[in-house]
């Protein structure tokens, strides 16, 4: 079957008021078309003012993390209430920054993304492998290890995006080649359809996120099973932006 691709910003700890604005009407007045899903992870002070910016574009804002808890004694932290509240119904959950940076393990991730795509969140479930661990030819035991992990319990994936970020090219410049990405995607989507079915396989969108750019996001987007991008500094300027979409949109 032919996936919708989907291209995702994840803004990270960049952005303000009139950045967001400006980045809004820049995506509102040059992109209108819906052929591809198009999603704007924001930090959480602006989300809501974000969501209004947005409206009347196919953009989809989405919080960067969310706690399983729905409240209680977890200070600085938002739930998935809190972001239904706002009409927020899609999260990033287990990027590499909160699993290293900020110690999330894979029980924690699993938690997050059983409880907000059991409340019917889109979540896009990051994973992926160090460059110390591809070296010691560990990436497929890394990945399935964080798949079985953190989808244990999930009986349906029409909730989850995944994204295979390898650690080792974030923000370093430096992307996986095209053949280390696509083969690291079709293990993925064997691992779904021997977990789940072929049916999930082939609905399931995959996404690629490290050092994603406009010179080099088409050659993603060819590989059979690359649907898309997750992206960081290229997500920060709505021109780069919207040519990833325009990219997508031409696949």
């Amino acid at each position: 079957m032919s996936r919708k691709k989907c291209v995702s910003a994840n803004w990270k700890m960049n952005m303000d008021k009139d950045s967001i604005l400006k980045f809004a009407n820049h995506i509102k007045e040059n992109h209108q078309g819906d052929n591809v899903d198009v999603v704007v992870g924001v930090p959480s002070i602006y989300l809501m003012m974000a969501k209004e910016a947005f409206t009347g574009s196919p953009v989809r804002v989405a919080a960067q993390n969310a706690y399983f808890k729905d409240s209680g004694a977890f200070t600085g932290e938002i739930s998935a209430v809190m972001l239904k509240d706002c009409g927020i119904e899609t999260v990033i959950i287990g990027h590499s920054e909160r699993r290293n940076t900020f110690g999330e393990g894979d029980q924690l991730i699993h938690e997050k993304v059983k409880s907000l795509s059991g409340q019917g969140f889109q979540v896009i479930l990051c994973i992926g492998e160090s460059l110390e661990q591809r070296e010691s030819a560990k990436t497929f035991d890394v990945v399935s290890s964080q798949l079985k992990s953190a989808l244990e319990g999930v009986s349906d994936l029409q909730y989850i995006r995944i994204a295979y970020e390898p650690i080792w090219a974030i923000g370093t410049g430096v992307a996986a080649s095209v053949e280390q990405a696509e083969e690291v995607h079709a293990f993925i989507r064997k691992w779904i359809k021997e977990n789940y079915s072929k049916d999930q396989a082939e609905q399931t969108q995959i996404l690629y996120g490290g050092s994603v750019k406009p010179a080099n996001f088409d050659q993603f987007l060819q590989q059979p099973n690359i649907d898309g991008g997750l992206v960081g500094g290229a997500s920060l300027k709505p021109e780069s932006f919207l040519e990833l979409i325009k990219q997508a949109d031409n696949d």
